[in-house]
């Protein structure tokens, strides 16, 4: 029997790649980066890894290097996925459970989170990039078991 695929989450990477990042993804059906990544070099090194999708962070703008989107809506390992850096944001502008998403992704916080909101997970896989505001370095992996998301934080440190 195969694993489970799974879909690798980060956010907030703020110009610093963590190396435990190439085994923690290794093997990913998928990874998303949930924005502030400051450093294209980060989104070449996971895209070696897996299929990437990623969005702009509010500290990746205006920078010319950098040619993504706000938001994306997409079907990652079956899932229907819901992307942004500012999560507050994204809320103004949909009702995610009303309109069936799956898995709804944001960053900016750097505090990871796992909410379920009826059917629909909300998740922020906190910041991967170096330790800020006293919190604990993060990322997320999102196994996905019989089309449901199955959300586990790992911390970096």
């Amino acid at each position: 029997m195969s694993a489970d695929p799974f879909i690798g989450v980060v956010s907030d990477t703020h110009g610093y790649y963590d190396p435990k990042l190439d085994e923690l993804f290794a093997g990913a059906a998928h990874i998303v980066h949930a924005g502030d990544v400051n450093d294209p070099a980060i989104l070449a090194r996971l895209r070696k890894l897996a299929p990437l999708t990623a969005v702009a962070g509010n500290t990746d703008r205006p920078d010319p290097r950098f040619d993504l989107p706000w938001e994306v809506s997409a079907e990652i390992a079956g899932l229907r996925v819901l992307l942004c850096h500012i999560g507050a944001d994204l809320m103004n502008r949909h009702d995610p459970v009303a309109e069936g998403f799956d898995l709804v992704i944001s960053g900016h916080s750097h505090r990871a989170a796992i909410e379920w909101r009826e059917q629909t997970l909300f998740l922020n896989p906190g910041s991967a990039g170096q330790a800020r505001f006293g919190r604990a370095r993060t990322c997320a992996l999102v196994a996905v078991k019989a089309g449901r998301a199955v959300p586990r934080i790992v911390p970096l440190d």
